[in-house]
């Protein structure tokens, strides 16, 4: 009997060992765990109103449960930005966050997902600079109504930019943009979550919108060129109509893809670039409305009016006045 307790032990040892040197290997292995520098993880603060790896601008706020880029107040512009460059050539950034505020008919604009080779430059395009370099997945929640779209908003849309392309906001991107999605993620009971996978030149863009612990494609595009060794950030901004925009984490992970060990390419000099994407449209200005509306056609029509039953009744008086006269000649 004893001895069956000393093998039992020795066995139960074995596997403690066992699995004492896996997590030491796998926490080796950077290919299989979360990349902390590229990271933000709850609780965010650091020594005094720092966040370790990051840097924050604008509204910004942060606190013991979220960030927040934007208050559901008009006119805020928020971002928070890695500090460090990502070298990872595979990679996939998972995101949870959470879009709130008070409209419910009306409500804006939304924010942005990026990887871009500058940061923490504010700017037009959901509070980031416009022509930049990178990748920008865009989550809007504000349509305008005159695009040459047809999908309804919130709508989650992705852009690779060389520097030299303009994000139209009168047609919601629609001109630049490589594929979208609708997904409604604003005003839910629990967090949503998105999902950016970059592996062997594929962009996958899923969303967690059901808080069902499960991906769905958003949408899937090849050969997209993105060179290593940009800034990972989230913007965000509110015009006339507003919203809460805020972050609960990030969360990168590098990807080892046996595809592309054969590839000594050094992918820091490459410029941004995607063979294909939707269709460009031109920006085309909407019709310019009539020089009179229905109100100024309505009051020229009284004032012509009028000036007639003035004229009909200037006649009258004349023609009666005329008539007096005649009849006073005649005495």
């Amino acid at each position: 009997m004893q001895i069956i307790k000393e093998i039992l032990c020795l066995g139960w040892c074995c596997l403690f060992i066992i699995e004492f040197f896996a997590m030491v290997s796998a926490e080796w292995n950077t290919n299989d765990y979360m990349k902390r520098e590229h990271s933000l993880i709850r609780p965010y603060q650091g020594s005094g109103m720092t966040i370790p790896y990051w840097d924050f601008v604008g509204s910004t706020l942060v606190t013991n449960n979220y960030v927040r880029l934007t208050p559901d107040v008009q006119s805020q512009q928020g971002a928070i930005w890695n500090t460090v460059q990502c070298n990872a050539r595979n990679w996939e950034l998972q995101v949870q966050f959470k879009v709130h505020g008070k409209g419910t008919d009306l409500f804006g604009d939304g924010f942005a997902i990026w990887y871009a080779k500058d940061r923490m430059k504010p700017g037009p395009v959901f509070g980031s600079k416009d022509f930049f370099h990178g990748l920008g997945v865009i989550l809007d929640t504000y349509s305008n109504h005159n695009g040459p779209h047809n999908h309804q908003h919130p709508y989650i849309s992705a852009m690779i930019n060389n520097g030299s392309l303009h994000y139209d906001h009168d047609r919601d991107g629609t001109n630049t943009q490589l594929a979208g999605c609708e997904a409604k993620f604003r005003n839910l009971e629990y967090d949503t979550h998105i999902s950016i996978r970059y592996e062997s030149d594929t962009l996958t863009v899923s969303t967690d919108m059901a808080s069902k612990a499960a991906w769905k494609e958003c949408f899937s595009v090849k050969e997209i060129k993105l060179p290593t060794g940009y800034f990972f950030g989230i913007s965000a901004t509110t015009g006339d109509l507003s919203d809460n925009h805020e972050i609960l984490s990030v969360k990168l992970f590098e990807l080892d893809s046996s595809n592309d060990l054969k590839d000594e390419e050094d992918r820091s000099k490459i410029i941004p670039s995607a063979t294909f994407f939707e269709s460009p449209r031109d920006h085309v200005d909407d019709p310019k409305p009539s020089s009179l509306s229905g109100v100024k056609i309505f009051l020229l029509m009284l004032v012509g009016a009028l000036a007639i039953i003035a004229c009909v009744v200037i006649g009258i008086m004349f023609y009666q006045k005329h008539q007096e006269n005649s009849r006073k000649r005649f005495y």
